[in-house]
Parts: C-alpha cells; sequence; structure tokens
C-alpha cells in the first residue's frame, strides 16, 4: 500500500529528453517519491514514457557521490574548492587561458550553464567550453545560423499535430522522443488523413506509424532532399513571391541540384525510385508539412548540409513558420536548447550572440564588465580531448557528462585524462568511466534536489524545482562554479544568492542592446524577484519586455542576417556510407533504446528499465548473420582501428543489409567490453564540428565462446576475471550475462565466487558433461542468495522469471528444483521478456492474451493488461506479437 503523501506535490520538469514534459513529484512519509504527469504542462499534458515514469526508483543514495574528494581522499569542500581554483588559476598564469577548458553538459540547468560559460569567456578569457550537446545538435546549430541567420526553432509542438504531412528523418520518435510520438500518433488517429513518412536505415518502433518508410543508405539524407528541391520546382511548388521576398541564393542552389533526378537520388540513397517518387509527390502536394529530424541528421559528417537540404526544401514552398508548417530540430538533451541560449559551446556567445561579430563580444563583454572576452572560437569537443590528449590542454572540468564513454574514439579519451595534470569532475553519482580519473571530484546536486530551469525543443521554459534535500554535502553546480571563480578573484561579478538572481542575469542580457535584433529575448522574464521566479510557469520565448510574444518565426520573413533575409545554401551531396564490399565490413550505426539514457548514471538504477533489454546488442541483418555462421544470441565483436566491443548479437529484418546498430548506454561499469563509442571514428563534420557518430567503417567477427551462462545474485558481483559481462539490475539484486573463451577448470568455484557464496550457505548443483550444462542454486536458510546457469550455447533460461526469484521470501524443495530447472511451474507462469515496462508487461503475458481470443487488437491488449497505455512506446512491440502469434494460427 503507497505511503500517504507528507508534503505537498511540486511541479517540475523531467531530465530525460529534449521534449521537456511536466513532472509531478509527491515525496512519501516512506522517503519514496510518487512521480506522475503533469496535466496542465502544455509539452506532455499528463503523459510521461516509461523513463519518466520510473523516476521515483531512481532517487536513491546508494551509488551516490556525496562528498568532495582529492586524489581520492576524502577532504572538506574548502579545500576541493581552494585546490580547483589554485591549480586553474596557477595554470592559467603559467600557460595562458587556452591551457584549460570546461567539457559541460545538456544536463545541466541553464543556471549552470550560464555561470561556466561567464567565467570561462568573460573572465579566464578563453573560449574553451564545449558540451555534450556538441555530440547532439551542433549541426542544426549550424544549419539554422547559416539559413536564418541565428540559431532560431521556428515551430512549435502543435504543429505536428496540424500538419497533414510528418516526415520524420532520422529520428526514431517512438523511443527516444516518446511523448512527442504519442502525441502525433493520436492526432493521426483522429485524422487519419494525416500522412506520415519515415526517412531511416532502420525499421524501428516510429515505422508503426508511418505510412511510408523509406530505408535509406547512411548519409543519403542530403541526396534525397537535395533531390526534393528541383522536383518540388518541376511540381510548380515554389513559393515565388516568399522566395523573392525573404530569401537570397534560390537560383544558385537550384541550379547546383539539376542534375538530382529521381535514377540519381536512387543511386546515391539505395532507395527505391519508386518509394522517392511517391515521397517527392506527396511532399509538394501539400502544403502543411513538417519535417522533424533528429540524430540521424546531426550525427553526421555532412550533418550541416543535411540540415540546409531539408531548411531549403521548406525555405523554397514558403512552409515555414505557419501553423503545420516548418523544419523542425528535435533535442536529446533536457536543456540542450539551454546550454545554446546561453552560448555554452566554443562558438557562441551568451544570449544567442555570435562569437565572430566584434559588435557582440562588446555587448557581452560591457554587460558583464568582464576583464577580457576571446576574439575566436574555442576547441569544440573531439578537438578539446586532442588538445588534453597532446597536452595543450593542462587542466579540464567535465560537469554531469561521461566523455570516457559517450565520446568517440573514447579510448583516447580515457587515455588523455589519464595523462592530464588536473581532471575536475563534478558529478552525481560516486563510480562513472569518467570520475575514476578525477584528480578533484566535486558532489553536485541531482534532479529533486536542484533548482533552476530548462528549455524544450519548442523553446519552451520550464521549471526544475527541488522536492528534495540535498544529500550529503552535494551543492548545486552553479553554486559550485560560483564559489570557484570568487576564488580566482572574480568574487563581486559571482556573488549570487540563488539560481533565481543567475536567471534575472541571463533575462536582462538576452534584452540588452537588443531591439529585435536577436531572436533570444526573455526581458519580459526580467525582475520577476524570488516569488516570481519560483511561481514560473512554462514560457515559450520569446518574451521581450515591450511588445508581443511571438509563437513563431519566419511567416513573413523577418530572419536574423544583416539584410533580414534567409539564405539558401548549396549542398554538395555526399557519397553514401553504404555496405562495404568484402564480408564481415559493415558500416556502424549507434544510438539510443527506448528505456535507459546516456550512460545508464540514472536509468540503470531501475530494475524495471533494465527488463526490457539489459546487455548491450548488435541488430544485424538475417542475410548478414548468416554469411558470419551466427545463430540467434551469439556474441559478437565490433572493430575498427579505434578500438571494440563485445555485445550479443539480435538477429533481425529491421536493419538495413550491411549496417549494424549498437546501442550507446553500456559502460565499463556495467560490462566487459561495451562501450560502443570506443569503436566510433572521431571524424568530424568540418561546419559544425559535430562527431559522425553513425558511419564508422567496422568489422563484425563471431566471439568464440566456449561457454555461456546466466546468472542472478543478491549483490554485487565481482566480474573481473570474465571475458564476457553484462550486469543490470534486478528488483532485489543483480542479472548478469557472461560468457568465457576456454571452460572453467572449476564451475562450482566460478558459481560461488560470483554469487557470494559464504561458508554457511547451502550451494545445490547439477551437471550434465555430455552437453556441458552446469546449474548451482545458493541459499541461506531457505532464502535465495543467487542462481547460476552455464552451457556451451547461449543459456535457455526464463531472465525475468529467474531474476523475480530473488524477491521471493523463501524457496520449498520443489522451488529449488524449478529454480535449477530454470523455469517455472504451470502454476507459476512466466510472463517472458519485458514488453510494456510502464506496467512490467512480458511477451508471454501478450501471447496469451492474444491465444485467449480475448485480446486480437493493440487496443484489447491494453484493455486486458494495460500494455502500452501510458507512453505508447510499446505499441509496435505489441502489434508484432499479435501479428505473430496470428501468424501461427494459419500456419
Amino acid at each position: 500500500m503507497d505511503a500517504a503523501p507528507t508534503t505537498k506535490t511540486v511541479r517540475t520538469t523531467c531530465p530525460y529528453c529534449g521534449v521537456g514534459c511536466g513532472v509531478l513529484a509527491t515525496p512519501r512519509s516512506d522517503g519514496s517519491v510518487a512521480i506522475a504527469g503533469d496535466p496542465e504542462h502544455p509539452a506532455n499534458f499528463g503523459r510521461l514514457c516509461s523513463k519518466g515514469s520510473a523516476l521515483g526508483e531512481t532517487l536513491g543514495l546508494e551509488e551516490r557521490l556525496l562528498f568532495p574528494s582529492i586524489d581520492g581522499v576524502r577532504v572538506t569542500f574548502d579545500a576541493a574548492l581552494d585546490k580547483v581554483a589554485s591549480t586553474f588559476a596557477r595554470t592559467i598564469a603559467e600557460y595562458g587561458p587556452d591551457s584549460v577548458a570546461f567539457y559541460v553538459s545538456g544536463q545541466l540547468l541553464t543556471e549552470d550553464y550560464y555561470l561556466a560559460n561567464k567565467l570561462m569567456k568573460g573572465f579566464i578569457g578563453s573560449a574553451n567550453i564545449d558540451t555534450n550537446s556538441r555530440l547532439c545538435m551542433a549541426s542544426s546549430v549550424a544549419g539554422h545560423r547559416r539559413a536564418f541567420g541565428s540559431d532560431t526553432v521556428p515551430g512549435t509542438y502543435e504543429d505536428l499535430e496540424l500538419a497533414d504531412l510528418v516526415v520524420l528523418v532520422g529520428s526514431n520518435l517512438a523511443w527516444c522522443h516518446p511523448v512527442l510520438y504519442q502525441r502525433l500518433a493520436a492526432a493521426k488517429a483522429a485524422r487519419p488523413t494525416m500522412k506520415v513518412v519515415l526517412i531511416d536505415p532502420r525499421r524501428t518502433a516510429t515505422a508503426d506509424l508511418a505510412d511510408l518508410h523509406l530505408p535509406i543508405a547512411a548519409d543519403g539524407d542530403t541526396a534525397l532532399f537535395a533531390g526534393l528541391l528541383p522536383a518540388l520546382a518541376e511540381a510548380g511548388a515554389i513559393n515565388c513571391d516568399y522566395v523573392a521576398r525573404h530569401s537570397e541564393g534560390f537560383v544558385e542552389t537550384l541550379r547546383t541540384t539539376r542534375s538530382m533526378r529521381v535514377a540519381r537520388v536512387a543511386e546515391m540513397t539505395g532507395l527505391d525510385p519508386r518509394a522517392i517518387t511517391a515521397f517527392y509527390e506527396l511532399f509538394a502536394k501539400t502544403e502543411k508539412v513538417v519535417t522533424v529530424y533528429s540524430q540521424g541528421v546531426n550525427q553526421s559528417l555532412s550533418g550541416t548540409d543535411k540540415v540546409n537540404a531539408i531548411i531549403n526544401c521548406h525555405l523554397a514552398t514558403g512552409r515555414i513558420g505557419r501553423p503545420g508548417m516548418g523544419p523542425f530540430s528535435v533535442t536529446g538533451q533536457p536543456n540542450a536548447m539551454g546550454g545554446r541560449e546561453v552560448g555554452g559551446m566554443a562558438n557562441m556567445l551568451a544570449a544567442h550572440m555570435e562569437l565572430e561579430n566584434p559588435e557582440h563580444r562588446a555587448l557581452v563583454r560591457t554587460f558583464w564588465k568582464a576583464p577580457r572576452m576571446p576574439d575566436r572560437a574555442g576547441l569544440k569537443a573531439v578537438e578539446m580531448f586532442r588538445a588534453v590528449a597532446d597536452g595543450r590542454i593542462k587542466a579540464i572540468w567535465i560537469m554531469g557528462t561521461n566523455p570516457v564513454v559517450s565520446m568517440p574514439d573514447a579510448d583516447v579519451v580515457k587515455r588523455a585524462l589519464v595523462a592530464c595534470p588536473f581532471v575536475v569532475v563534478s558529478d552525481v553519482v560516486a563510480k562513472t568511466d569518467t570520475l575514476r580519473h578525477a584528480h578533484v571530484a566535486l558532489p553536485a546536486t541531482a534532479w529533486g534536489e536542484k533548482d533552476g530551469t530548462v528549455t524544450n525543443s519548442e523553446r519552451r521554459i520550464s521549471r526544475q524545482r527541488s522536492f528534495l534535500p540535498a544529500p550529503g554535502e552535494a551543492l548545486p553546480d552553479w553554486k559550485i562554479i560560483a564559489e570557484i571563480a570568487q576564488r580566482m578573484g572574480y568574487g563581486e561579478a559571482f556573488a549570487y544568492a540563488s539560481a533565481a538572481d543567475i536567471f534575472d542575469e541571463h533575462a536582462r542580457l538576452s534584452a540588452y542592446r537588443n531591439e529585435g535584433t536577436r531572436d533570444f529575448d526573455i526581458g519580459g522574464l526580467a525582475g520577476l524577484g524570488q516569488p516570481g521566479y519560483d511561481a514560473l510557469q512554462p514560457v515559450r520565448w520569446p518574451r521581450p519586455a515591450k511588445g508581443a510574444a511571438r509563437e513563431r518565426f519566419f511567416a513573413d520573413g523577418g530572419f536574423y542576417h544583416p539584410d533580414g533575409r534567409a539564405r539558401f545554401v548549396p549542398v554538395e551531396p555526399a557519397t553514401t556510407t553504404g555496405a562495404a564490399e568484402r564480408p564481415g565490413r559493415f558500416i556502424l550505426n549507434t544510438g539510443r533504446v527506448r528505456d535507459h539514457w546516456h550512460t545508464m548514471t540514472r536509468t540503470g538504477v531501475s530494475a524495471r528499465l533494465s527488463g526490457h533489454i539489459a546487455e548491450p546488442f548488435a541488430e544485424i541483418h538475417p542475410a548478414d548473420a548468416a554469411a558470419l555462421g551466427l545463430r540467434e544470441a551469439a556474441l559478437v565483436t565490433i572493430r575498427s582501428p579505434q578500438g571494440t566491443a563485445t555485445v550479443r548479437a539480435l538477429i533481425t529484418d529491421r536493419q538495413r543489409r550491411g549496417s549494424v546498430f549498437v546501442p550507446m548506454h553500456w559502460t565499463g561499469e556495467n560490462s566487459s567490453n561495451g562501450r560502443i563509442d570506443a569503436v566510433v571514428a572521431p571524424a568530424v563534420d568540418p561546419v559544425s564540428g559535430q562527431p559522425g557518430l553513425k558511419s564508422t567503417r567496422v568489422r563484425v567477427e563471431r566471439f568464440d565462446a566456449s561457454w555461456y551462462g546466466f546468472a542472478v545474485t543478491r549483490s554485487r558481483p565481482d566480474t573481473s576475471d570474465l571475458d564476457y559481462v553484462a550486469l543490470a539490475r534486478a528488483e532485489s539484486g543483480w542479472r548478469l550475462e557472461v560468457a568465457g573463451f576456454a571452460m572453467p577448470k572449476d564451475a562450482g568455484t566460478l558459481a560461488a565466487g560470483l554469487l557470494g557464496v559464504a561458508g554457511n550457505a547451502d550451494l545445490l548443483a547439477y551437471q550434465d558433461e555430455a552437453t556441458g550444462a552446469f546449474r548451482f542454486a545458493a541459499f541461506d536458510g531457505s532464502t535465495l542468495i543467487g542462481a547460476m546457469w552455464m552451457s556451451r550455447e547461449p543459456v535457455a533460461v526464463s531472465r525475468v522469471w529467474a531474476a523475480g526469484q530473488l524477491s521471493e521470501p523463501d524457496h520449498s524443495p520443489r522451488d529449488r528444483s524449478l529454480l535449477l530447472a530454470g523455469r517455472g511451474g504451470a502454476d507459476r507462469p512466466d510472463c517472458g521478456a519485458i514488453v510494456c515496462s510502464c506496467f512490467s508487461v512480458g511477451v508471454n503475458d501478450i501471447a496469451n492474451a492474444v491465444a485467449s481470443g480475448k485480446a486480437m487488437t493493440v487496443e484489447a491488449v491494453g484493455e486486458a493488461l494495460k500494455a502500452g497505455t501510458n507512453c505508447g512506446s510499446c505499441r509496435s512491440e505489441i502489434r508484432g506479437i499479435i501479428a505473430d502469434a496470428q501468424a501461427k494460427e494459419t500456419a
């Protein structure tokens, strides 16, 4: 039974993707927190995805960084701050301001971001501040600035619901932005004439909503949209009046694309010419078109050109800034947009001003009363860590991110930090792949303890509010930054009493000498004071102090180039990164899964979120798997000149031939060799500096294991001597997949060590020498300590059922026999692999409901089991299970 709430419900904002959903958080008397969607928040209207719904399960302190340390030794916060300030000051004095750097995060709040940027650019005097958002949306920023003269997102979420055609490019919206996907799905259900086109090499869960799926070759997007422009001209879809009054460069751009006929586009994209023609005709005849794009566009060596190829088509048709029309970049992080607003990147200034613009530099310097201001861009993320590696950067401060896992060529990043004279890491968790290399560790407050603002993908500013006390000695990031700035001698400029003070300064700077010349203006939010800041409701910018607010940009021109006109950008389609010619050679595509986030420092704490996918995997086409001699559930090693990763093979025709998809979440903390970004090449887009995380050429090789195993254990096991490990949370302990090259000399000793068997424990064992099968279960009295199953082939054990046995209070002799068998009896049905994380519904639950004849549609399954009725991310999987069950019945 839920405990009664002990405090009032707090309105806050989700800390995951860029949708920016409102959350209602209610602390309970037992220390837990009830989580619900905020029905009044205009981003989600009460919806939450599986990750957001599980936020209450991620608030424990067992893995938190609670105290500062120097060289691994706990110290006072004053000592840690003094150490950071003095070392940075000494390094700057000896080697100059460009010898230090900040690497920050889209997880920071706007107020944190603002101070980090102010300290580095205005007071240290270097532009060496960059962010993990460089890996996410830098190409969108660059494309916006080339076309519009500013980093402006023209439209709103409502436009997806108002459009007659929504084109999703490189976006698995169903898994990566589930609430926005559900808004789109609801709009399409209410208005079935709406069309959805998905452009993605993989047939993702989002394809379930699409009327047309174009399985494009990697990096084929520029060619596809470059070919669309002349097709629009031939169809008479160009808005000549809009082009003439509001733009420059159309004729030249159209001329460069004249050769992009359908046949050539088909050759460059790997698409069926008939599908290309159908897409072009649909786009041409539909006035209300929104093109939504995400990482499949941005994370490319030609990402900026992809963005401009898309924008060119919307400018040419005048389909921009009006309801239901426009290009729309959806961001991956909760405050990537806020970071852009404050200039938290190496080539930007605060308030959307331009570092390369001397007037803007003078304006910001005057407002800040700054002693100095860099006149050139700093080092972008990949360049920054190269500079750490070669010794140009001698001190780096990493805030709220895990670059040893998430950066391309991640092993080089790791070696760079090992060699760096001074590494500072601010974080909320005590163990990450990056934190282990810190000379100084600083504990920061986490979601639920932080207080500030974030901005979502549609320019809406929302409050993150605290509802929990700061644990241990953790401090807000802005406070840590301000304290160090004061110790470096910049006290007056960093004398803030609260986040509200910083937001007020941020708002005033946005309006300073603006007068409509810059897009970002929230001067109307200046002067709120603490009460007004505390009560701030979600609000979309711009919000100027004078004049009416606007919801959209550019319907009537008003671009931010000096002449007020947009720019068409001629783009040269890159050669597509198609399938490699030799067997075993592939194109590596990396990305996210439904229920995990970044490097799992938050979602990995939740057993429920680990229930859907619990180990790293590589999606590979059946024909490619057959050529490699791979069977279902085999292990494979992904290899490039940069490094290797070993993951489970997931053989599926959703994957394009010649490519493999591997998620980016697994780390050295939860896997033996699952860090896929150690394999990714560090090449970048020449305009944006964003890495191409989806086009590395790799080899795929069988991991020739002699044995495989699965285990559940009450305590975290020591896996240091195993060749392959993937570790995940279970409700009352841990679950792990293991494998090895050589059969262990003593399987019982291995099992006892993994399961943490003490001297008084009972260890039951079963052995079949002929098949090489071993099964072990350890008990303390009637309580299960752990169990392990081993075989020469991947073990056929019901994972969810086995992990659930750790939560059982006692086990009878019959229970122990079933446990060794690896499955429950008829009276204890196995739900199967989790499909719906929101309600913990498994594949067997759904299949049984279908077989009973009571649930033959997705909606009926929802009524019977609740599956698919919350965030809806699992609906495509449910539909697949229904289809499989019906096919078996008719076979």
